[in-house]
């Protein structure tokens, strides 16, 4: 009786604690969700909940299925078959949002990084962020639990990922541009069938149109060409889009003055506009630094995105920074020697 009554208090609340938010711990591929044993669970009824075989449980938590879970028992849910990061799923599932608690020193590139090489956009699209920093304790969606909705109770938590993909318009406009071309040329020819009699004579129209969209087409081709060509030669931005608040912000801090070796990370960021991007392990995400390339007296001015991480490429580097910002130093290949100035 004295157990019965243990069950029934503490029931509310597993249930209670089943619908806070998912945490996601772990890093990939070894991502995983932690779950408490409620009363009556068992390996299967776990991994109808959260969609992934009992089979995939018990060896993830060193258990053996046939000795079953105890109540109140802590276990690891791996996630993995059942997540999702592009928004799909079947039409009997839903998708569940999985969240990330910010840390200290911890930005939207390394976090991105941690999560199967998430983009930043991404998660500002997901999160509804503007700027490029978070506050520690942030929970950021960086996933969604994949479950089954007539099975799962989860799935009252379930919220659709905003997806704004930017590509998408454009090739939806681009195809039935191309459809319109295409029946306007099949009825011309079937015309010129038809009218054989008059078909000699229309046939020198046809011939006069047919040309103009073959020498539009290269005119499009090479005008795409050029900027590809034009947006990798280094522009003069005047140090960047940034130069302005890193004005600001040294007036109001004391400044931190370093040397030593840059070296450059791909980014489409900077080449249009002049935003610069960097990674520096001693200024905060979202601070601006100063650049400067000795050997060519110029500077530029970055935004600090994360930390550098801890690999064998980043020994004795002391920033990275985006090729971009190397292209207008005159450093676009390999490591050179810089100055740096930053905001404590």
């Amino acid at each position: 009786m004295k157990r019965i009554c243990i069950i029934l208090f503490l029931a509310p609340l597993f249930a209670a604690a089943q619908n806070k938010p998912l945490i996601i711990e772990g890093t990939a591929p070894n991502l995983y969700l932690t779950h408490t044993v409620a009363p009556k669970e068992n390996f299967y009824s776990v991994g109808r909940l959260y969609n992934i075989s009992p089979k995939e449980i018990a060896p993830f938590n060193k258990l053996e299925i046939e000795k079953g879970l105890n109540l109140g028992q802590v276990i690891k849910i791996p996630v993995a078959s059942n997540f999702s990061q592009d928004g799909v799923a079947a039409p009997d599932e839903a998708l569940v949002p999985l969240y990330h608690v910010v840390k200290e020193k911890e930005g939207l590139y390394r976090i991105g990084a941690t999560y199967n090489k998430l983009p930043v956009e991404t998660l500002k699209k997901w999160n509804n962020i503007a700027g490029d920093a978070v506050n520690n304790g942030t929970k950021l969606v960086v996933g969604y639990l994949k479950v089954k909705k007539d099975l799962s109770a989860l799935s009252s938590m379930a919220k659709p990922p905003v997806i704004a993909a930017a590509t998408t318009p454009a090739k939806e406009t681009a195809k039935p541009e191309l459809a319109k071309k295409e029946p306007e040329k099949k009825p011309e020819v079937k015309t010129v069938k038809e009218e054989p009699v008059t078909a000699v004579k229309k046939e020198e129209k046809p011939v006069a149109v047919e040309p103009l969209p073959v020498k539009t087409a290269p005119v499009v081709v090479k005008v795409n060409e050029k900027p590809e060509v034009e947006s990798r030669k280094a522009k003069n931005f005047n140090g960047g889009f940034f130069r302005n608040i890193f004005t600001e912000q040294s007036r109001s801090a004391d400044i931190d003055n370093e040397t030593g070796t840059a070296a450059v990370f791909k980014s489409t960021s900077g080449w249009e506009d002049g935003k610069y991007y960097c990674l520096h392990n001693g200024a905060l995400p979202g601070t601006i630094v100063k650049i400067t390339s000795p050997a060519t007296g110029k500077s530029v001015y970055a935004k600090v995105l994360d930390v550098m991480p801890a690999i064998k490429q980043n020994d004795g580097v002391l920033i990275r920074l985006s090729n971009a910002a190397a292209a207008e130093l005159g450093q676009d290949a390999g490591k050179f020697d810089c100055s740096l100035s930053f905001t404590k």
